[in-house]
């Protein structure tokens, strides 16, 4: 201790006798460098600031795609720094997401695992928020993860860990010391966003239960199951036509598929119900349609034209560098490929 306090009167002294000796050199150095301390400590965010910068987007994502906040939250909190790591401030990237061989989008590299890895590169924090919900929701490995509550963090933050997001053993009780040492599970509550959210709801969702009418002699019919059910082929993948009496759960039931997979093959929410004569979707959507292009009509909308071509929502949005709610004009060229 006594060491210590000797290095910094020592320390002190210098700055003195060089301020007295009107040493310009050495004093503009030690000004600069204390200037530069302090404004890179300033510049640090702190869980706080983190939390209340970032918990709108979390509980967005949780009502879209079934993610708990809080584990959005606590991952952010923990591959970030609190935002102030490396990747998070030059690359945007809040969550260690890494290339991968179907990543088109910037790159920056950083050492990880390796010396010279690739990571993924975003134009804000918000399309992070948005790729760490992609990257759960379209990988098998993670499908059991949504078996789970939402309310249910731990069991969240120890799958995570078995499904292979990270090689540190000690992740899952990482992610639970943050949410339960910040309260963030109080952000998993289904009224989250009327409670927590300070940003206004806008008039446009970005996903919408429109109806898509088409003729059923536009598309391939390959069987007809029990109740006289007709399915069809569009883009290499299985459909139906909606009836009155449908329900997500009763289509679900039906075909022996789970009513998330129904949900997210045909880019609902819970809060979306069906209409007699909307396409739904068997399988997953493709990431690209068959043609090229589809002039944009009036009354239509990204959501209609991406059930039409069988196309999932957020790559015909990546296609045309549009951001998720945007409405191309009449007459626009929307590409499909």
């Amino acid at each position: 201790m006594i060491f210590i306090f000797d290095k910094i009167k020592y320390f002190t002294d210098l700055i003195i006798s060089k301020l007295i000796m009107n040493n310009i050199k050495y004093t503009f150095f030690l000004v600069s460098f204390f200037l530069i301390v302090g404004m890179l400590s300033a510049q640090r965010m702190s869980k706080e600031e983190y939390i209340n910068r970032y918990k709108d987007i979390a509980i967005e994502q949780m009502e879209k795609y079934k993610i708990p906040a809080s584990i959005t939250l606590a991952q952010g909190m923990l591959e970030s720094g609190n935002g102030n790591s490396r990747l998070s401030k030059k690359a945007n990237n809040h969550f260690g997401i890494k290339c991968h061989k179907d990543w088109k989008g910037k790159k920056i590299y950083a050492k990880d695992d390796r010396k010279r890895e690739c990571f993924r590169k975003y134009k804000n924090a918000e399309r992070s928020f948005l790729d760490h919900s992609f990257f759960l929701t379209e990988r098998d490995r993670y499908a059991e993860l949504f078996k789970y509550k939402i309310t249910d963090y731990k069991s969240w933050a120890k799958g995570l860990k078995k499904a292979g997001y990270a090689t540190n053993k000690k992740y899952p009780k990482l992610l639970i010391k943050i949410i339960e040492e910040n309260e963030l599970y109080k952000y998993d509550d289904k009224n989250a966003s009327s409670k927590y959210s300070s940003r206004k709801k806008g008039k446009d969702k970005i996903i919408t239960p429109e109806i898509v009418y088409s003729k059923e002699t536009d598309f391939e019919e390959i069987e007809i199951k029990g109740n006289n059910r007709k399915i069809y082929l569009n883009n290499k993948k299985k459909f139906i036509y909606a009836r009155e009496s449908d329900k997500i759960g009763s289509i679900a039931k039906e075909f022996e598929i789970y009513k998330w997979q129904v949900y997210k093959n045909n880019d609902l929410s819970k809060n979306d119900s069906l209409v007699a004569g909307q396409i739904v979707y068997l399988q997953k959507k493709r990431r690209k349609g068959a043609q090229k292009f589809h002039t944009f009509c009036e009354n239509e909308t990204m959501y209609s034209v991406s059930q039409l071509y069988g196309i999932q929502l957020k790559y015909l949005y990546k296609k045309n560098d549009m951001k998720e709610g945007e409405l191309p004009k009449v007459g626009h060229k929307l590409l499909l490929r």
